[in-house]
């Protein structure tokens, strides 16, 4: 049984006639084209009636706007600045709408400015959106869903809605609130469940496969087996094999063993018997030894008597030296004594002779006054240096600053001049991160090219009016800046496979050979209106740059006008002006196929970003006057430099000749006190030879102190005799002591050598049986290496446990018939052929995938039970009410479209689990010969798509849940008939009890229309005496008076 569709919670109306969410009150300032504007819609259907540009869709706007909706929601503009009346800096928009009970209001406020802000009020209070998208979703108002706000410049969307999109646009607006919500999780599981199905199919199918592939394999593979035990059999006797080698290494170590023992005892006996025969030799070593010792010290002692008699006799032998250097000095002074004499009479006289010549020698005074002249003039010529260096430190400091300044103003002029790195530059900024290595790339590698490749087409174009730069970039989209045209396909591929990862566009230009239609004239009162200029007439570039701009922006249709084209815009669009560029906005219109209406939208000029980055050529004329005066002004300080180092020198050079005449005075005057001082010393130095010749020592008294020195060294001379004498006795009694000695040693010596005969023999035996046991040593060793090497390499085989052990018991017992057995398995083994050598490991790991599948194929199928039981629920609460509600809605709409003579349905499209395909299907026919067919394009007109638009919203004005509903100029394209028809629903559908509120908008009404109390009428117009007419109108006076004035004024 089909559960029934929700109600729609039924809300009475108040005695104001307004549901909850109704627009009381619409209130706009500074807003596209009101300054102010105070609109009270009725609580039924409103008709807003106009002519074009009268501000009907900005009202349209407003609401929209002001409710919550994006720019992008109008299909006008992309930012909210375009929406502030032109030349005004902010505006507002405020919505009151009708509370939960009557006389209750809710004020919602929008201020937005041209800065792209908004700010939210509540009833006066500054708030978040998100508060206010809550109040708007808690009345249920969807300004994004076309079949509740269908605003003028998205009818073409409804128009174009799929069926798909159009039963979601419809679940949205009308029925159960869960409908929405439950289609989603329907086509999230339907496409959970079509994964799962195709998971469960696939792994079916490739366990069915692997299943049959391994039942195919299966005698192949107990063969296999059967050749694994064999080999499985060879290799467990090889690892026995280590084990028996290992046994006969420790048979062979064990004989080494016993061998090393014999040889040790053999060792023993000998070494007693040696030791016996050597006691009594040893004990006669030890005398010897003894006696040795003696000698030793005889001999040391003897060695000491000899050093002391040898120091005695040199001592004898200097004290003799000295004696005799007495009694020659004692000569020599009787000697000296007769020369002394002479020596003082020859000393008087240099004396006197000194003492003459320092007499005879003439006074000198330094001449002093001419030193201090030449000093005087010395220093003025150093302050004349020093104030030269100081002009020259400065001027060098001046000339330092103008050279770094021509520095800066060169490379300043440098970079200037250089476009082509600034304007790559501000690719480079604006996003094109590898537009360096593009450019540089192109110009590396165009001798492979076979026609000219322009690009960057930001390098290409000039515009020598700055203030046009702007213009071009605003309408030029940035990827083409950055794009490269070439000439030829050849290029572009070659271009497209090698530029690839510089991430920049490559278009390939083919001139259009055919005839060409002319630019269109700027005509003598677009003139007059401001326009000056296209757009294609203000920028310089090669003809296929050119050519591909114009192409691709439809330059020669944008128009460039001044301040008074600004003031002006409206009249330019009445001449076919679709853009134009000012120096404050770009305006666009667009004109409807239909009603011929137009559309406008304004946004503000952007600076230039890209073309501004042109060089200044006044500014690289003014950096080239100022390097021109800063290498003149360098020069003339250079020269003055010159002229002040010319200076600096003859001036230090006088002061250099003054200093040296200075310098020999000084030096003569010096040389005068030398001589004089040199003459004084000589006679000094006379005069103290004289005096000490005159106070010489008594000869006398010389030799008695030399005659007291000689005697006393021969008193010393004496005593070291006597101790020489008594040093040889000493030594002649110890060198008999030990000439006896040493025979004693002598003697014992030969009867030790006697005794050490008899030994010789034993010896030699000790020795062998000793060679013999460090052999029988190293064979054990050896086979004690071997036995560990064998037993490592048996257990790195295999470690011996229980059930080897068991094993082993069963195998030949002996490595002859071990290696026998296992060539014999081994040959059975390879006996058994097969061609596939891996089809063990294939069929058990076949196995292994079998069990994986299986155990997913499990969990897959538990998945796809539980996942379509989920559906099955979903389905089961979802598809019943919607069916219901497509019911209800096609038995409105029929019967309008019965009223109208026409006919009409609306269908459910079904598609089984396939919920994303299903849609809503409006079905009509206008004739009586034909048949039902789905609204389109192809099979109606644009009047017909109005009509069954505006129908299919009629039949959801009893089933929606929203406060009110805008439908913008829907009736155009409508013939009287059907227009007259659809009115007459939308007053019918307007007078039942709780039909939300609707706003339709239209430029005209038919006359002589059907009107109710349901019906409110708001009619809007625009010109010069609209303000005093509408003063007047609301205090309910005649507008008579006004009417003579009004006719003069248009004529």
């Amino acid at each position: 049984m089909s559960e029934s569709r929700a109600k729609r919670r039924k809300i009475e109306r108040g005695e104001d006639d307004y549901l909850p969410g109704n627009i009381t009150e619409i209130e706009l300032g500074n807003f596209m084209t009101f300054d102010h504007l105070v609109c009270k819609p009725g609580s039924r259907l409103n008709l807003v009636i106009g002519p074009n540009g009268a501000g009907k869709s900005s009202l349209v706007c407003a609401i929209a706007i002001g409710l919550g909706g994006d720019p992008q929601l109008l299909g006008r503009a992309s930012s909210i600045a375009a929406f502030v009346k032109r030349g005004k800096e902010s505006g507002f928009i405020k919505i009151t709408l009708r509370g939960q009970r009557s006389g209750d209001l809710i004020q919602i406020t929008r201020k937005i400015d041209t800065s792209n802000k908004s700010e939210w009020l509540l009833n006066g209070k500054l708030v978040p959106k998100k508060d206010i998208k809550e109040v708007i979703r808690t009345f249920n108002i969807q300004v994004n869903n076309l079949t509740q706000f269908l605003p003028q410049d998205r009818v073409c969307e409804f128009a174009k809605l799929t069926p798909v999109q159009l039963l979601r646009e419809t679940e949205k607006a009308v029925g159960d609130p869960q409908l929405p919500i439950q289609h989603d999780a329907l086509i999230e599981k339907s496409g959970e469940l079509s994964r799962l199905q195709n998971a469960v199919d696939k792994i079916r199918e490739s366990l069915s496969q692997e299943k049959a592939l391994n039942a195919e394999q299966e005698r192949d593979v107990e063969r296999v087996r059967q050749r694994e035990e064999l080999l499985a059999k060879v290799e467990l006797m090889k690892k026995k094999l280590p084990w028996l080698k290992y046994d006969m290494k420790k048979s062979e170590y064990m004989e080494a063993k016993k061998q090393e023992s014999d040889a040790k005892k053999k060792l023993e006996e000998a070494a007693k018997i040696l030791n016996d025969l050597k006691e009594p030799i040893n004990k006669q070593k030890q005398v010897k030894a003894a006696e040795v010792s003696i000698c030793k010290k005889l001999s040391s002692v003897l060695d000491e008597n000899g050093k002391r008699r040898m120091k005695l006799q040199e001592d004898e032998k200097h004290l003799a030296i000295q004696v005799r250097g007495i009694h020659h000095e004692m000569e020599d002074l009787r000697k000296q004594e007769q020369t002394r004499q002479q020596r003082i009479v020859k000393a008087k006289e240099d004396l006197l002779a000194a003492e003459l010549e320092l007499a005879n020698l003439p006074l000198f005074e330094p001449p002093k006054d001419q030193i201090e002249r030449l000093k005087g003039q010395i220093l003025e010529l150093r302050a004349s240096v020093n104030k030269i260096q100081s002009q020259k430190s400065d001027l060098d400091k001046i000339l330092a600053q103008r050279r770094a300044s021509l520095r800066l103003v060169v490379d300043r002029l440098t970079d200037m001049e250089n476009k082509n790195t600034k304007l790559l530059a501000a690719l480079q900024n604006n996003g094109s991160e590898k537009i360096f290595d593009a450019y540089h790339w192109l110009q590396e590698h165009r001798h492979q090219l076979k026609r000219e490749v322009y690009g960057p087409v930001l390098l290409e174009v000039n515009v020598p009016d700055s203030s046009h730069a702007k213009y071009l970039e605003g309408h030029v989209a940035f990827y083409i800046w950055k794009s490269f045209i070439t000439q030829d396909s050849d290029d572009r591929d070659f271009l497209v496979r090698n530029m690839k990862s510089y991430d920049v566009p490559i278009l390939n230009y083919v001139p259009d050979k055919g005839l060409h239609r002319g630019p269109p004239q700027i005509s003598e009162k677009m003139h007059m209106l401001g326009i000056y200029s296209r757009l294609d007439q203000v920028f310089d570039a090669p003809a296929a740059v050119k050519d591909v701009l114009i192409s691709q922006f439809g330059l020669e249709y944008s128009y460039i006008g001044s301040i008074e084209a600004d003031n002006r815009a409206d009249e330019l669009s009445r001449l076919g002006v679709t853009d134009l560029w000012t120096p404050e906005n770009h305006y666009r219109w667009s004109f409807s196929k239909y009603g011929g209406h137009v559309s406008a939208s304004v946004d503000p000029v952007a600076r230039s970003r890209l073309l501004s980055c042109s060089s200044d050529s006044g500014e690289i004329e003014n950096l080239r006057s100022k390097k021109s005066h800063l290498e003149e002004e360098i020069l003339a300080r250079e020269q003055r430099l010159r002229s002040l180092q010319t200076e600096q020198r003859e001036v230090e050079d006088e002061e250099a000749k003054i200093h040296k005449q200075r310098e020999e005075i000084i030096q003569n005057a010096n040389l005068e006190k030398k001589r004089q001082k040199d003459m004084e010393f000589r006679v000094s130095q006379r005069r103290n030879k004289l005096h000490s010749l005159e106070e010489e020592e008594d000869v006398d008294r010389k030799l008695e102190k030399l005659s007291d020195q000689a005697g006393t060294f021969n008193i010393q001379r004496y005593h070291h005799a006597i101790d020489i004498k008594n040093l040889l006795a000493a030594a002649l009694s110890q060198k008999r002591t030990f000439a006896e000695k040493h025979m004693s040693t002598i003697e014992m010596e030969a009867q030790i050598r006697e005794s050490e005969v008899g030994t010789k023999q034993q010896e030699k035996f000790a020795l062998q049986a000793s060679h013999h046991l460090q052999y029988c040593e190293k064979e054990v060793g050896r086979c004690r290496d071997q036995l560990a090497d064998a037993k490592k390499f048996a257990e790195s085989i295999a470690m011996i446990g229980p059930d080897l052990a068991k094993a082993f018991l069963e195998m030949p017992s002996t490595v002859e018939e071990l290696e026998a057995a296992i060539h014999d398995n081994r040959l059975q083994a390879n006996s058994i052929l097969f061609l596939n050598q891996n089809i063990l490991a294939e069929y058990e790991e076949r196995q292994k995938k079998i069990q994986s599948l299986s155990e997913r194929l499990e969990m897959d199928e538990m998945n796809l039970n539980k996942c379509l039981a989920e559906v099955d629920e979903l389905k089961r609460r979802w598809l019943p009410t919607l069916r219901n509600l497509v019911t209800q809605i096609n038995a409105t709409f029929s019967r309008n479209f019965q009223e109208m003579a026409v006919a009409g349905e609306v269908l459910l499209d079904e598609h089984e689990t396939d919920f994303g395909a299903y849609g809503v299907l409006i079905k009509v026919k206008f004739r009586q010969a034909g048949q039902l067919q789905v609204l389109s394009a192809h099979h109606q007109s644009g009047g017909e798509r109005s009509v069954s638009t505006i129908l299919y919203l009629v039949s959801l004005q009893d089933l929606t849940s929203c406060p009110f509903r805008v439908v913008d100029e829907i009736n155009q394209g409508m013939d009287p008939i059907n227009e007259r028809k659809m009115f007459q629903q939308l007053v019918r559908a307007a007078s039942q009890p709780n039909t939300p509120q609707c706003f339709l908008l239209t430029p005209k009404l038919l006359p002589n229309l059907e009107y109710s109390e349901a019906c409110t009428t708001l009619t809007m117009f625009t010109g010069t005496y609209i303000g005093k007419a509408a003063e007047l109108w609301s205090n309910g006076e005649s507008y008579s008076t006004n009417s003579r004035p009004t006719a003069q004024a248009r004529s």
